[in-house]
Parts: C-alpha cells; structure tokens; sequence
C-alpha cells in the first residue's frame, strides 16, 4: 500500500513552493527598483533676472527641498541684485568708478564674474562683450519695460563702436579693478542668471543633492538624472511658437538657448531683438536661434551669444575655440545648422526642416581649460 507523501516531503510541492516563492521575491524587488525609478520630482518656481526660474529636486524629502530652494532663491536675489545692469547698486558704481580710470576695490561677488568674462570674451574674438554696455542703453534694452521706439541714429551708434569698450581693457590686480576706456559699462544680462545657476548648482552637489535641474528662461543646467531617466528639453522653433526637437540631457550639462524671440521690440514691422554685435552695434543679422551644450551655464550662455553673432558662415570656428560640446544653429535663411553629435542626440518633432551638418567639433587645448572654477 502506497502512502501519500505529504507536502513537507514531496519534492515536487518543495520545487513548486521554491519557484513561487522566488517568483514573490522577483516582484518584490521589481516593485522596490520601480518605485525608486518613480521618485518623486519636487518643482519649485520663483521670479529673478527677469524670468521664471524652476528648480527641480530628485530623490529628496520636502524639507530638505525646501531649505535647498529657500537658500537658491535668496542668493539669486542677491546677485540680480549686485550684478544689475541699471538699477541703483553695486554694478552702476563700478561703471561709473571704470569710466575714471583710477583703481578702485570691486564688490566680492563681481570680480570672479568680470575675471571669467575677459576669458571668454577672448576666445570669442570679442564677440561675446559684456563691455558694451552703452550700446544696450542706447538702443533700449537696459529697461525693464520694452516698447516700440524707433532705433538709435546711425551717429549714435558709430561712436560707440568707434570707442570699441572690451574686457581687455579692464585690468585686475588682486581686488581691485581699473578700466583703461571712458566708453566701458558693463553689462552682465548675457550671462548673470547662469553664472547663478552655476553657483546654486554647485551649492547643491555639496549638499548632497545629485539629481537636480535649475532652469532660468533659455538658460539650463542639470546633474543626474530625472528619476532614472534623462531630463527631456524643448528645443522651440524660432518664433517661438511650437517645438522643432527634443534635447535628452543626463550627467552635468548644461544648455543655453538665445533666439530672437527673448527680448526685443517691434517698430515699423521690424523686429528688434538684444543680442548686439559689437561690431556694428546693432542687433546680429543672420541667426535667429541658437542652442548651445557645455559643462557648466556660463560658459554655454557667452557661447551661444557668441555664436548667435557669428552666424552661419563663422559659428564653428567660434565654437571650437570655446570649447563647446555641441550647437544648434537656425539662421535667417530656415536651415538648420549643427555639428553630427548633436544631430545624432536631438529627437526631432518634424523633419520639414533643412539640415545643415558641419564638421565635428574638436576641442582645442586651450579651450578645455574654460571650465568654471
């Protein structure tokens, strides 16, 4: 007579109970990586710099975002404060005291800016000027409220070329700046809100915080990731209206879009927009959009300027010699010009577009050492 075995001893009934309970395992562990994919995004948004800036923290608890955010907001309102082009205060006494030519002691929270400046300004063959200030004055742009208005005289705008005011002329000795040009007046606008998200975004990785994105207008920079995936940016088109692609950034990037569509005014169907070529003292002719990727903010943002100006015929000279990663180039004529690495990482929305390749971009020696210190 047979006996019936019982589910202690049966060995199928111990396979079958060891495969379901590594199945349960199996899910378990599924659900735990799921969950820590889908950690929560926290958004916080404040006004500085004339824009909206968001910052978005990963993997964190509300207090610890909240106090990361909290101090990112006032030290954003600290330097919109100090780096202010045209408001009473700190910026506004250092024009006025470079005008005189004698040495003078620069606020603390100026000199790394003014000091980065006259590197980048260098490598662009000046066309990335944050001395210009008087030309942004003269054709409305230090204003917080733009209108139509007709464009300043031809005469106007001559002389101030003709004084030609360049970061080369600004000498620094310790803590002291002197200006060697009556016609200097800086104007930091181009680049004031990267430098800070660069500031914050390092204040944020001393803290702890590894997955993070600051955004201010056109003008980005990210660490990490979004919850195990890449933070996924829009490229808009031109006018502003509509999006051309999809920019996937991860690690520590940064990207730093200008278009036409940012800060102008119309006149007599003209548009009129701030991104000023030095050499002509008007606004730059033949792009109309530009999206640059670099390490860190600033670096991106002088460099987008830069080759906003430079325009389809010079951009990847420019480039090169700034050491940036990849670029994105709409000029006047609809093409769309760019290097293959960042044809290959874009996703782009439609394909009506002509494309444009250029050469690789190939960083040189010098450029490698732009990195923000």
């Amino acid at each position: 007579m047979l006996s019936a075995l019982s589910p202690a001893t049966d060995p199928g009934v111990n396979r079958s109970m060891r495969r379901r309970m590594l199945l349960i395992v199996l899910i378990v562990l599924l659900a735990l990586t799921a969950c820590k994919d889908r950690s929560p995004v926290i958004v916080t948004r404040f006004t500085a710099f004339g824009t909206q800036v968001d910052v978005s923290l990963v993997g964190v608890g509300k207090a610890q975002a909240k106090q990361a955010t909290d101090r990112i907001e006032q030290d954003f309102a600290y330097l919109e404060r100090d780096w202010h082009a045209w408001n009473p205060g700190p910026m506004t006494r250092v024009n006025r005291l470079l005008a005189t030519g004698q040495p003078f002691v620069a606020p603390p929270s100026m000199l790394p800016l003014v000091r980065l400046s006259k590197t980048l300004a260098a490598r662009s063959d000046g066309l990335f000027n944050p001395a210009i200030g008087y030309l942004m004055e003269l054709w409305g742009f230090q204003d917080d409220r733009l209108g139509s208005r007709p464009p300043p005289s031809p005469d106007r705008i001559a002389r101030l070329v003709k004084a030609n005011p360049t970061m080369a002329q600004i000498d620094i000795d310790g803590l002291d700046l002197r200006g060697h040009n009556a016609a200097l007046s800086l104007d930091f606008n181009a680049i004031a809100k990267s430098h800070a998200i660069d500031l914050s975004i390092r204040q944020l990785m001393e803290t702890g915080i590894d997955n993070a994105l600051i955004q201010a207008g056109g003008h980005l920079r990210a660490i990490g990731d979004r919850a195990g995936q890449p933070w996924r940016i829009p490229i808009r088109r031109p006018n502003g209206s509509g999006v051309f692609a999809i920019l996937p950034i991860r690690g520590n990037e940064s990207v730093a879009t200008i278009a036409e569509y940012d800060r102008n005014f119309l006149f007599e169907g003209t548009l009129y927009h701030d991104v000023i070529d030095p050499r002509t003292g008007s606004p730059a002719q033949e792009t109309r959009a530009v999206t640059v990727i670099h390490d860190d903010a600033t670096t991106a943002a002088a460099a987008a300027t830069a080759l906003f100006i430079a325009g389809p015929k010079d951009w990847h000279r420019i480039a090169v010699n700034m050491g940036v990663r990849d670029v994105l180039l709409m000029d006047r004529q609809g093409r769309v010009r760019m290097n293959p690495a960042m044809a290959e990482r874009i996703e782009r929305v439609d394909d009506q577009d002509e494309i444009v390749l250029s050469a690789p971009l190939q960083m040189t020696a010098e450029s490698s050492k732009t990195q923000l210190q």
